[in-house]
């Protein structure tokens, strides 16, 4: 519980310096910026596998599935490098529900930075849940499994492409609830409008940011337990996976048009920890190939994209 207790208490130092010091005045993430802080948090994260080789190396934390030091990095580099990739997925969804609201480019790292720290609790209660269904009911991981191809299916079929927050059970459900404006004032979630508290645009953005991570979270986290079910592994590579995510929002959604065959990739990589869940009792697949189709895949996305042009369309003058 120490360890824990230690690894939340950090957590909690990054997100303080975030909004407390490093954001405290509300600006515009430039690429140069999100550049730099993508790189220091992958970073971070990378370097986060020697603390993981020294905890189960020294045996001071709970290693209730009996891994090598060498195993768990292998695990921890694996688990935070699918929930980074599957991440993407997520960027584009932030990215719309921040055009349908309109929310200006200064507001959206404080959006986020609230967003994040919702994710991390949700996630933490899910991973705890996940945890222990596997360890109690073996079986359930073959019910993960076919929830990841039915997901990786359905994301080659239809996309992002239909996604309309204004059009959300969400959304709608918000507006019979609280009283919503348009206006936006400053960085404030509500405002005082005719004697009524009523939540703005940026509220509304963050409750549904919050939902859509969760639903996210229903495909990254089986995929997590289908590389380890360590708890600590699974938290700590989901969680340096999503400190990251904001930076990540501001560099790659940018560029997101130009790598359109990414989605594939993703597709790819669903299917692949699908299927490993599913014959992980009949075949023991070697971290190292887990890695290399993560990595093989996401770089064929980005080759794919820079190098096959995109066809134009036609028109015809009437």
């Amino acid at each position: 519980m120490l360890i824990w207790g230690a690894y939340i208490f950090l957590i909690i130092i990054f997100l303080a310096l975030d909004l407390g010091v490093l954001n405290k005045k509300d600006h515009v993430i430039r690429s140069k910026e999100a550049s730099i802080w993508t790189a220091l948090w992958f970073t971070v994260a990378m370097s986060f596998s020697g603390v993981v080789y020294w905890l189960f190396s020294s045996g001071i934390i709970d290693n209730p599935t009996g891994l090598t030091p060498g195993d768990a990095v292998l695990k921890y580099i694996t688990g935070y490098l699918i929930e980074l990739s599957l991440s993407i997925d997520n960027v584009f969804v932030i990215a719309v529900i921040f055009s349908a609201f309109a929310i200006p480019p200064i507001y959206q790292h404080r959006v986020l930075f609230w967003g994040i720290l919702g994710a991390i609790v949700f996630r933490a209660f899910m991973i705890l849940f996940g945890v222990a269904l596997i360890n109690k009911f073996e079986w359930i991981i073959y019910v993960f499994g076919i929830f990841l191809l039915y997901t990786a299916f359905k994301m080659l079929r239809t996309g992002n492409s239909d996604f309309n927050p204004k059009d959300s059970f969400v959304f709608k459900q918000i507006k019979k609830i609280y009283p919503i404006t348009t206006v936006i004032n400053g960085h404030n979630f509500f405002l005082r409008k005719m004697g009524l508290t009523v939540a703005t645009p940026l509220f509304v953005a963050l409750v549904i940011i919050e939902i859509t991570d969760v639903m996210f979270a229903l495909d990254s986290i089986p995929a997590i337990l289908a590389i380890t079910a360590d708890p600590f592994i699974v938290f700590s590579s989901n969680i340096m996976a999503i400190l990251g995510l904001r930076s990540m929002y501001f560099l790659v959604s940018r560029m997101l048009a130009n790598f359109r065959f990414i989605h594939y990739s993703l597709v790819v990589i669903l299917a692949f920890v699908g299927f490993k869940m599913i014959f992980s009792h009949y075949v023991t697949i070697p971290e190292w190939i887990s890695l290399t189709v993560i990595v093989v895949s996401l770089l064929s996305g980005v080759v794919a994209s820079l190098l096959i042009p995109q066809k134009e369309e036609v028109t015809e003058d009437n």
